[in-house]
């Protein structure tokens, strides 16, 4: 399916890219807008943005700041969740969306969280992909291993190496195709024939924690969407969101709805089929 691109001039100067995926027939249901995760676009919902539109919604898909088409940030600090939930909104506002229901993976999934929190009126539901308020700390710390660290490599096969080194555990039924999906999603060429991932480097400034620092805990923002409704998706294989950390969301929203996903890690595409079969169950009960 085919998208529209925008490239929305924000109030600090920067432009933010986002696809916009129309609705298949009258759309009379809220938006969607897609946020991906600390290192990904919005190729991240190449395939899952088309069914939802088919589903009647119109779909938004930004490239957060610092990551895919969108400006690179001159200021590092900028770089933090707050930030991408005004730019989000702002995008929302350019394109007359006054709510929507907000799909967040991981960073994404923070994000919409703090969007219950500090503007309930703009989300009419949401969808959280493996996050939460509690965030185990082994994930916390591969990632802070790898990230920041874009390239450039030689050629495609040398990064996807590097994309299965870090990714495996994670998805083990994995096969050749799905990592050279993976890495020309989250990748591109540049004019030299080098390639690299598609993310401003610097975003490790603001990723990174002092050593021995506990993982933040976003349980306030949780209970402020948690009034919303909620589908959680998790990775049975998850380092970001164990179980424990599910026990606390469904102690704080016991009507949340769940599915997990076995033998996957952090995070779920949200295309496999029983996280696609939830989605599309949970947006068939939201206006």
């Amino acid at each position: 399916m085919s998208y529209i691109e925008h490239r929305i001039p924000l109030a600090d100067g920067l432009k933010l890219y986002l696809r916009e995926y129309p609705a298949h027939g009258a759309a009379q249901r809220a938006p969607v807008i897609c946020l991906p995760g600390l290192t990904r676009n919005s190729a991240d919902f190449e395939v899952v943005a088309p069914r939802i539109a088919a589903l009647g919604r119109r779909v938004v898909v930004p490239d957060l700041r610092g990551r895919g088409h969108s400006d690179y940030d001159p200021d590092p600090s900028r770089y933090r969740p707050d930030v991408y939930l005004q730019d989000a909104l702002y995008a929302l506002d350019m394109l007359d969306i006054p709510a929507a229901v907000f799909v967040g993976t991981s960073l994404g999934g923070l994000i919409t969280m703090l969007a219950g929190a500090m503007a309930p009126d703009r989300v009419v539901a949401a969808v959280i992909n493996d996050i939460g308020p509690v965030i185990d700390p082994a994930g916390l710390a591969r990632i802070a291993s790898y990230v920041g660290r874009s390239g450039p490599f030689a050629a495609w096969p040398e990064l996807i190496e590097t994309i299965k080194r870090t990714q495996s555990a994670a998805f083990p039924d994995a096969v050749e195709a799905d990592w050279r999906t993976f890495a020309h999603r989250v990748a591109r060429e540049r004019p030299d024939g080098k390639v690299a991932f598609a993310y401003d480097p610097a975003i490790a400034q603001s990723f990174a924690q002092p050593q021995d620092a506990p993982p933040p805990s976003f349980l306030p923002m949780f209970q402020a969407l948690a009034k919303k409704p909620v589908l959680l998706v998790r990775g049975a294989l998850s380092d970001i969101l164990a179980a424990d950390g599910v026990a606390v969301m469904r102690q704080e929203k016991p009507d949340l709805d769940v599915v997990e996903l076995p033998r996957i890690g952090h995070a779920p595409t949200l295309e496999e089929p029983a996280a696609w079969h939830a989605i599309a169950g949970f947006l068939a009960r939201v206006p």
